[in-house]
């Protein structure tokens, strides 16, 4: 299908100016980096550092190589010229400034004295500029002002005796010293952030809608065809249908649960939920995982019987094997049928040492190639019972979004046990996201909803 098939013909482009695209750009861009902040509690600022071995990275090493022989061969004049140095010291001087608190007026004091560029270039003009002393302050200032993660890297400074390496050496710590104090800033501002973001984000995906009036195509074709889905009875039975929930919160239930088993290669993403996309392909990598861990785990116990039943510990080796040998499942080199003989053989051999070591009689050959060929079946997502535990675990998803505040715990679907810390896991960041979607785009899907349900054939039918 063509991502021109998604659009609607009731949706004109509209025409807008670059400044107010420019804008916009803007506006969407922030609102991106403050949901980021929000629903992701391990962001964090990094430095960026171009590839290794790109042209980028290359070009980037020459400059700098260039900058500081220069500033080296300066210095080894007869006698020394400070130009460049007293340029680095003045930067330095304006970082250590940015990192002070506007309380903190003494520190300020004391670096814009010790710091003072003329004051610095008239010693230099006289020969009487001690470059080492103005280091030390500099190394000393940063003692003072670092993160506590940071005070190794400051204290090695001092080992450094050469002028030119100790200023690529300030300049670099400098650099942790910014990102760490991003950070802080940005654990700072994430409870404020929480608070305001739903209405924040609202506000700003409106003034987007309203420059772009098509940007909820390919949200309304996605709540379209859930609702088709569950008319046909493609998707279902509803949790919904069952505990009075609303025809339209059982499709927008629904529709959530879809994105876990998403298209991502071919199917446009629906808009509302573009800066969560990576999240929701994650939690559908997990949960394919999942489904074939307690696939494979369901078939060996059913198989063992009674034998294996309750053994202390053996439940935990069994998985740990199958999820290292299908850790690399969604990479481009997996090779399916290799991993999956390899379980088979591998699953074999610890209940024939675990049958031995209870003193039950060990399995048949027949047996065992029964076994071994149950367990390499469950590669194919169409095996029956990988099929029977997806849709469990499905309808555990479903049921946590339906499920209303302050209720008991959800019981885990039988076959899940063995999967359950993993799958409560992705159940509550699966929450999450959706729970703070609907917050935020609420008045959106309510009235796209509404025109898709006000059909009474699908009304009654969800």
């Amino acid at each position: 299908r063509k991502p021109q098939d998604y659009w609607h013909t009731s949706s004109p482009p509209k025409f807008v100016s670059v400044e107010e695209l420019m804008e916009t750009a803007k506006g969407v861009t922030n609102m991106a980096l403050a949901h980021e902040i929000v629903v992701n509690r391990a962001f964090q600022v990094k430095l960026s550092e171009p590839a290794e071995g790109s042209l980028e990275k290359r070009v980037k090493d020459i400059m700098h190589k260039a900058f500081w022989d220069s500033l080296e061969a300066q210095l080894n004049e007869d006698p020394p010229s400070y130009d460049h140095s007293i340029i680095l010291v003045g930067e330095i001087k304006e970082t250590l400034l940015s990192f002070l608190l506007p309380s903190q007026g003494r520190l300020q004091k004391q670096i814009e004295e010790a710091l003072d560029l003329s004051l610095i270039q008239q010693q230099a003009g006289n020969g009487a500029l001690d470059i080492r002393r103005i280091a030390q302050f500099i190394i000393g200032m940063m003692e003072a002002l670092c993160a506590p993660c940071r005070d190794e890297d400051v204290r090695k400074l001092h080992d450094i005796s050469e002028t030119v390496p100790l200023l690529k050496a300030v300049f670099s710590v400098l650099d942790e010293m910014k990102i760490d104090m991003a950070n802080f800033a940005v654990s700072s501002i994430r409870p404020h952030l929480l608070e305001q973001s739903v209405q924040y984000e609202r506000k700003t995906f409106q003034e987007f809608l309203a420059k772009q009036p098509n940007a909820l195509d390919f949200t309304e074709k996605w709540l379209q065809d859930t609702a088709v889905a569950l008319r046909s009875g493609e998707i279902g039975p509803s949790v919904g249908a069952e505990s009075g929930s609303s025809p339209l919160l059982t499709v927008h239930n629904h529709a959530y649960l879809r994105l876990l088993k998403w298209d991502h290669n071919s199917v446009p993403f629906p808009e509302t939920l573009l800066m969560d996309q990576l999240r929701f392909q994650e939690m559908q990598l997990d949960l394919e995982r999942l489904s074939v861990v307690a696939s494979v785990l369901l078939i060996v116990y059913n198989c063992a019987g009674e034998a294996i039943a309750g053994l202390p510990g053996l439940m935990e080796r069994l998985k740990k094997t199958i999820v290292v040998l299908l850790s690399e499942m969604h990479m481009s080199s997996f090779n399916a049928d290799e991993a999956f003989a390899t379980i088979s053989e591998k699953l074999c051999c610890m209940l024939g040492e675990c049958l031995s070591e209870h003193a039950f009689l060990p399995f048949t050959t027949e047996r065992q190639s029964a076994l071994k060929g149950q367990i390499v079946a469950v590669r194919s997502p169409d095996n029956t019972i990988r099929k029977l535990i997806d849709s469990r675990i499905q309808t555990y998803l479903l049921t946590v979004l339906e499920r209303t505040p302050h209720r008991s715990p959800i019981a885990v679907p039988g076959g899940l046990a063995p999967i359950g810390k993993e799958l409560d896991d992705v159940s509550v960041r699966f929450g999450h996201l959706v729970n703070f979607n609907k917050q935020v785009y609420y008045p959106f899907y309510q009235r796209i909803l509404q025109n898709i349900l006000k059909d009474d054939t699908v009304m009654t039918s969800v």
